[in-house]
This record gives structure tokens, sequence and C-alpha cells, in this order.
């Protein structure tokens, strides 16, 4: 059972990527990534704008600051030279200055350690108060030989002023990111509305009639509508091809039925004259068969091709043993016997037709690979298995069941171009069928067909 074994595996293939196509985790819709998309901008730009406006605040005042320093030590160095014998004036607000003579070195080292480190420039100090409060200030230091000259500027203010500037900054980033959050919803909702409606009225002609109303006509010239002129377009084609398809299998249907019928009828008044001989009583329930089989195919296809279940029930058993009636008429001389056991009285919900060429496919490759020994058709309580007791399944015949068109590695130079078990799994999906195959061990194969449960 190679050639056309390659079909039955494919239905559970497809069902598993159903599955996981429905188990796709939910992913973020376009509306969701526009507002998400608003938001980011807001608050990035709102950030940089917040540090760019810290950053310049400081920069700004520290140049001022160090400018205004600098030039008051060197006024006050230059004052004290004019003077030494006093120490020199310097009514600048918030600024502090001190003056240490040589004398007095040392005894700076004991009070203020760090300033006897510090060399000439500005240095940033602090501290707490004797009240628990934090200070800041600006140390200007410069040192002459007869003279070490030191300038405190208060940055207490400043300091406090930064911190309630950064809370503001802080409290503008947040409502900025709420407004951009405002905006971005409501800009997602203008922007994905017609998109919505073109989604919706798509949705609206499924199962609809087969010409729906145009959908370009009912959206501005701008992408939206590009894109609904290219569904409708696509639509127009596609409506075109579903039509010829349908008279060609209506076409098919009637050309190939009629002839089918000439056939019967034939055959039929033929088989009615007494005294026929063996071999072309034979012949004439060959033809009989043929065409019983043709009418069947041709049912099975076009319900496949229009997508729609048949209607009626059949019994697995009396269809099953039809079938290996007919293949025992055609064995010619080959060492196989065909059996059927099991129960004979399961009924599915299920054409004969669709029933014969599903099982059929299935008991055709067994008995086309089984050179001798025997095939078994056994019928379960919901279920049908044909065993043979052919080459057995290899390992490349596994790995490819039921590519359309594939003939397995044991199909030599027989008849048949791999497409019939393809029309099984075909089958089997329309119906809610399961068809699997698997090794019969020594050798040999073991296909099965589950068939659906019936309805309550």
């Amino acid at each position: 059972m190679a050639s056309d074994t390659a079909s039955l595996r494919r239905k559970p293939d497809s069902v598993a990527s159903k599955g996981e196509r429905r188990r796709t985790p939910y992913r973020r819709r376009l509306r969701s990534r526009i507002i998400v998309s608003f938001v980011l901008l807001g608050f990035c730009l709102t950030t940089l704008f917040a540090f760019a406006t810290n950053w310049a605040r400081m920069r700004v005042e520290n140049q001022l600051v160090e400018d205004v320093m600098n030039r008051n030590i060197s006024e006050y160095v230059r004052r004290y030279y004019e003077s030494p014998d006093r120490n020199p004036d310097l009514p600048v607000q918030q600024m502090r200055a001190r003056l240490i003579k040589p004398d007095k070195f040392e005894a700076l080292r004991e009070e203020e350690p760090d300033w006897y480190e510090f060399k000439d420039g500005l240095y940033n100090m602090g501290g707490v108060d004797e009240r628990g409060e934090r200070y800041s200030y600006k140390l200007a230091v410069r040192k002459t030989p007869d003279a070490w000259a030191f300038l405190a500027y208060d940055m207490t203010d400043s300091v406090r002023g930064g911190q309630q500037l950064n809370r503001a900054l802080f409290l503008s980033v947040l409502v900025f990111s709420l407004l951009s959050l405002v905006l971005g919803w409501w800009s997602a909702s203008k922007v994905m509305k017609p998109v919505s409606d073109l989604a919706a009225r798509l949705r609206a002609y499924r199962g609809g009639t087969s010409e729906p109303e145009p959908l370009a006509p009912r959206f501005p010239d701008d992408e939206v509508g590009q894109l609904a002129q290219a569904l409708d377009d696509y639509s127009s084609r596609l409506t075109e091809v579903v039509q010829r398809d349908r008279e060609f299998n209506a076409d098919v249907s009637h050309e190939l039925r009629t002839p089918l019928a000439v056939i019967r009828g034939a055959t039929e008044l033929l088989l009615t004259r007494p005294g026929l001989d063996e071999k072309v009583l034979q012949r004439l329930q060959r033809i009989q068969r043929a065409e019983q089989q043709c009418s069947d195919l041709i049912g099975a296809l076009l319900l496949l091709s229009r997508n729609e279940r048949g209607q009626g029930s059949s019994n697995v058993a009396r269809v099953a043993e039809q079938l290996l009636d007919a293949h025992r008429a055609q064995l010619g001389g080959k060492p196989l016997e065909l059996h059927l056991d099991g129960e004979r009285d399961l009924v599915i919900d299920a054409p004969e037709a669709a029933l014969s060429v599903a099982l059929g496919n299935l008991i055709g490759n067994a008995v086309k690979y089984s050179q001798d020994g025997e095939v078994r058709v056994h019928v379960g309580t919901n279920a049908v298995s044909v065993t043979d007791s052919g080459p057995g399944l290899s390992e490349e015949d596994a790995a490819k069941l039921f590519q359309r068109g594939y003939r397995g590695t044991h199909a030599g130079h027989s008849q048949g171009g791999g497409i019939g078990l393809s029309i099984v799994s075909r089958l089997c999906d329309l119906y809610g069928w399961q068809v699997s195959v698997r090794p019969g061990g020594a050798r040999g194969v073991i296909a099965t067909l589950t068939f659906s449960p019936k309805p309550l």
C-alpha cells in the first residue's frame, strides 16, 4: 500500500494546523499599536524636553554663578592688595568672603581641612546645619603666598528651586503622556473607523449572495478606498472563476452521466438474456461494476467540488462486501484471500457513493500491493480497518503520506497517478472522518477509517 498510501496522514496534519491557528496567542490590534505609538512618542518627547530643560538650566545657572564668583574673588584679592592692613569689603548679596593670612594657615587645617587642601578653583560644597536642614554653596578659592581668599555663594535656594523644577517637569511628563494617550485613542478611532467598516462589510458578505454589493462607492478615495477597490476587483475575478468552475462541474457531470446511463442500461439488458457464455457473463458483470464505480466517483467528486455533504445513509459492512466482491472478480488467479468480519449493523450518515470511494481506495491499494496472503476488512463500532499482507510501509512513504501525486517506493510500474488517497483525505475533511495508516508488524499496512459520531 505505498502509492496512494500517502494521502492518509494529511488530514491529522491539517487538523493540527487548524488547531494551532486557533491557539495562536492574541496579537495586538492595529488600533492598540497606534495608541501605544502615540503614548511612546509623547512620553519620549516630553522626557527629552524635560531633560534638555533641566540640563540647560543647570548649565546656564552654573556658568553665571561661576562667572560672578570668579569676578568677585578676583576683585576681593585686588582690594586686599590695595589695603593689606584691613580686610576688604565685598558687599555682594548671598556671598560671604574670608581671608586667611599666613599665620593662620595651620589653624585652617584644623578648622576646615577640606579648604586647606583645595587648589585655586570653584568647588561645590554642602552640609547640614544645626537645625538638621541641608544647605549647599559654591566655594571659590584663590591662594597667594601672602593670603588665601575664600568666597562662598549660597546655593540652597537654587538647589531647592531645581528640585521644584524637577518635580514640575516630572508632573509635565505624566500629564503630556496622558494627553498623548487620549490623543492616540481619538486618532486611532478616527483612522481605524474606515478599516473597521470595511472589515465589517466583508464579514457581512460571508455566506451571503454570490454577487456582493461593491465596496468602493462607500469609501472615500483614499488608501482605504483603494483597498476596497482592489477587493472589489478580486471579488469579481473570484466570482467569475467560481462560476466557471460550477458550470464546468455541471457540464462534466451531465456529459459523463449520460454515456454511463447508456452503459448501465445496455449492461442490464444484456444480463437478462438467457444462455450467456460464462466469460461473457463475467465481462458484463465487470462492466456493470465499473459503471457503478464511475458513478460513485463522479458523485463524490461533485460533492468535493461544491464542498457539500451528500444526503443519505450507508451500511458499512454491505458496502465493504460489495467492494470485496468486485475485487475478487479481478484477482486474476492471484493467491490472495479477501475477508470481511466485525459488525454488520454499522450505519453512517453519508451516501454510499462517498463511502464507496473512500473505502474503495483503501481496499484497492491493499489488493494492489498484496501479492499473496490475505486482505482483511474489519468493521468496528465506529470505524473500519483494512489490513493487508503487502510489503509494508517504508520511512520514505511514511514521510510523504497523502502528498498529492506521490507514488510509493513499491509502486513500480503499476498504473495510477497517486491521487486516490488524496481524494480520501478530502472526503474525510468534508464529512468529519479521520483516516490513519500504520505498519502492520513484520509486513503489511493497517489503514483505519474512523467515522464521526452520530449527532444525538
